[in-house]
């Protein structure tokens, strides 16, 4: 199946025509997707007029709708409330998962997502700034922080800049990675559901204001796709220039693109299906072992 994320960023009118999402721009010409190909849709004007049908139609073929404010930063997201058969039993074993459980799958977790920073860091520049021979020391549940340790050295590193801060205020590259993790969190959370996971039972973020907390963990090895997308676009652009239509496309073809995984083709959507199955089997006791990805090659490079 071909998953699109589809962005309306100008006024539009949408609705569900004969299984197919209808986009009708004002003065422009109508463009179609069939629903059942739409993983994420994102709302980002004010003047999206989008009918009941439609929020209704991607729910129950599984896609997500993400509507945005105008930094284009999320102010909601809509997710299937019925995936998998096993949905509540899952939720059931995910309620009731043991603290021991509970660290040694966010060790997983960030021990694959310093691997893949440093896999990135020695595709970029030709070293790692040893994050891979740290990723070997996260223990069970991380009481060191490794995970922020890897990150103080990766982001001076990953974009050639020692003055960049993650995080902050600045109208730089921050906001490129800002709008691209919104697009990977809703990817994350639909594979969540679609695994009979709740996004809201997270493994280690706990924030009592972040409803799509497992979503944040599991997102985390994943990141790197859109840090090196970010990278090579402001290897030829301004990081302060408007976060216009063609840099918001660039950023969203990381998410569409085919990634060579371990020796496969796989797209993104696949890739976080297959994480999230995973880590379903892991918390109801069905597999011993979890295995999110740590490299993400594009298929045409």
């Amino acid at each position: 199946m071909i998953e699109r994320v589809i962005e309306v960023a100008n006024p539009a009118r949408l609705h569900v025509r004969d299984a197919q999402l209808v986009i009708e721009p004002e003065g422009g010409m109508a463009a179609t997707a069939p629903v059942c190909e739409v993983g994420v849709l994102l709302v980002a004007h004010p003047r999206v007029v989008l009918t009941q049908a439609v929020l209704t139609q991607i729910a129950l073929e599984g896609g997500a709708v993400v509507t945005c404010d105008d930094k284009f930063l999320p102010a909601s997201m809509l997710l299937p409330i019925q995936s998998h058969y096993l949905q509540t039993e899952r939720f059931g074993k995910q309620i009731e998962i043991s603290a021991p459980l509970r660290k040694r799958l966010w060790r997983t977790i960030v021990q694959a997502k310093i691997r893949a920073q440093g896999k990135l860091l020695k595709r970029l520049h030709g070293n790692d700034e040893g994050l891979l021979p740290m990723s070997v020391r996260v223990r069970s549940g991380d009481p060191e922080n490794m995970e922020a340790q890897a990150a103080r050295r990766y982001w001076h590193a990953v974009f050639g800049d020692e003055k960049f801060r993650r995080g902050n205020d600045a109208q730089n590259q921050n906001r490129h990675l800002d709008y691209g993790y919104i697009v990977l969190r809703a990817v994350a959370a639909r594979a969540l559901c679609a695994a009979g996971l709740h996004p809201s039972i997270g493994l280690h973020h706990q924030n009592r204001y972040d409803a799509f907390s497992l979503a944040a963990d599991v997102m985390e090895p994943f990141r790197p796709i859109i840090d090196e997308r970010v990278a090579r676009w402001i290897e030829r652009h301004d990081p302060y220039a408007p976060l216009d239509r063609e840099t918001r496309g660039w950023l969203l073809g990381a998410l569409t693109a085919r990634y060579l995984c371990n020796g496969e083709e796989r797209s993104l959507f696949d890739l976080l299906a297959r994480t999230a199955n995973g880590l379903a089997r892991a918390i109801c006791g069905e597999e011993a072992t979890f295995s999110p990805p740590d490299e993400f090659l594009l298929c045409d490079e």
